[in-house]
């Protein structure tokens, strides 16, 4: 436990510190209000803050239930205050870059006293001005952020596309697939909306149903409340599923190793009995009059920090007979990293992990999100061809729930319907 003290008290300053310079500019806002209304509105600010920061001291050291529906409401709350938080900080550190600029040029001209003078003057006006647009400027992400959360969680978008596959066998010509992604059962806070997406996938009747991993937030538990309703999936091929980087309980602090191992079987057991069939870096085949699709399955494997747990030999051992091998991998960065140099072969691989980040714009062909100075591929097809020319496909959904943040803004949960096809 002492190890993660240092780490908590880094995020517990930088949160401070974003609290101090949003009340800097709280203060100026509120500099011609009486005397009455200040001392209120900083204890509601200072309230709040407090409220927050404790809530993040009880999380970090697991003293909140890991699936605790307080505990995801809290958390989204204090994900939109500290976001909102943070547009204001722009503005205050703008207006402070201004007027230290303003000090520095009026002393190299050795006009001291008489640009002070002036310069306090001009600093009281436009810092009042651009305090109060930093104010508004937090309170529209977070207008926006709470609507994300009403309207945008549970927002359900039909995608399909089309992937050209040359080599695809003739019984499977207009074969469709179905793909979710990063369900994040412990977060969910309204069953009755998440019925009705899984209505939405089941009346698009899709051939095959493949979820590319994060069942859960942390433990298996948290599926207690919808197993029931994400049974229901049915497929005439079946369905099939990977384990994503939140499945393996490496978020649960202060456990031991034997008691997350004991996790990750019971999670494996909940695959089953939703009659998903997890595929643990192994393979299997899809087999219409005689002809062949190979589904690979491998377990996380990401670059920076998150864990590789995969064995992508060794899942893809054994498909070399089949003409077209589609590989579910959680995260997308596998693809450039691992898939694309070594296992030239693989025609698709579907991914998840980066959820857009649920915050974004996407108009028409134009996408846009914070995600992506992370992550090259980040959500929706990518295509490259290898070094026999081959085309290969990386579709990365944007998932179907939600984490952290309870919402959805621009970047809208997701599934995916998959059409192969041989025709150009």
């Amino acid at each position: 436990m002492t190890y993660l003290i240092p780490r908590f008290l880094t995020i517990l300053l930088s949160l401070l510190l974003i609290d101090y310079i949003t009340f800097r500019a709280l203060k100026v806002a509120l500099r011609d209000a009486t005397a009455f209304k200040r001392k209120w509105w900083f204890r509601v600010y200072w309230i709040i803050s407090a409220f927050c920061l404790l809530s993040v001291g009880l999380y970090f050291f697991g003293i909140f239930k890991d699936m605790s529906p307080l505990r995801v409401w809290v958390q989204g709350f204090v994900s939109v205050v500290y976001v909102s938080k943070i547009f204001v900080v722009f503005f205050v550190l703008f207006e402070d870059l201004v007027f230290y600029m303003r000090k520095v040029f009026a002393f190299f001209r050795s006009k001291l006293v008489k640009n002070a003078e002036s310069s306090k003057g001009i600093k009281i006006t436009r810092a009042k001005f651009i305090y109060q647009a930093g104010l508004i400027a937090g309170a529209i992400p977070m207008a926006a952020l709470s609507w994300g959360i009403i309207s945008g969680a549970h927002d359900y978008q039909i995608r399909r596309r089309k992937i050209y596959l040359p080599h695809l066998p003739k019984s499977f010509e207009g074969f469709t697939i179905a793909q979710i992604s990063d369900i994040h059962s412990g977060s969910f806070y309204n069953k009755t909306a998440v019925k009705g997406g899984v209505e939405m996938l089941l009346a698009e009747k899709p051939n095959l149903i493949l979820f590319t991993g994060d069942l859960v937030n942390n433990h298996p538990d948290e599926m207690k409340e919808y197993v029931s309703v994400f049974d229901k999936f049915k497929a005439d091929f079946g369905i099939f599923s990977v384990m994503g980087n939140h499945d393996y309980g490496d978020y649960i602090f202060g456990i031991s190793a034997a008691e997350r191992h004991l996790l990750r079987k019971k999670l494996h057991q909940v695959h089953k009995v939703m009659n998903w069939r997890l595929l643990l870096d192994e393979n299997i085949f899809i087999e219409q009059n005689g002809e062949k699709l190979a589904i690979i399955g491998v377990q996380n494997w990401g670059t920076g920090n998150f864990p590789k747990y995969g064995n992508l030999a060794k899942a893809y051992q054994g498909t070399e007979e089949a003409s077209v091998k589609i590989l579910l991998s959680h995260d997308p960065s596998h693809w450039d990293a691992q898939i694309r140099p070594e296992f030239p072969n693989i025609d698709l691989t579907l991914s998840g992990h980066t959820h857009g980040m649920q915050l974004g714009i996407e108009y028409g062909d134009f996408r846009w999100s914070p995600v992506q100075y992370r992550y090259k591929q980040w959500a929706d097809l990518y295509t490259a061809k290898n070094t026999f020319g081959k085309t290969q496909y990386l579709y990365v959904n944007r998932g179907f729930g939600y984490i952290g943040y309870l919402g959805r803004v621009g970047i809208l949960p997701e599934i995916t319907i998959f059409t192969l096809t041989a025709k150009a």
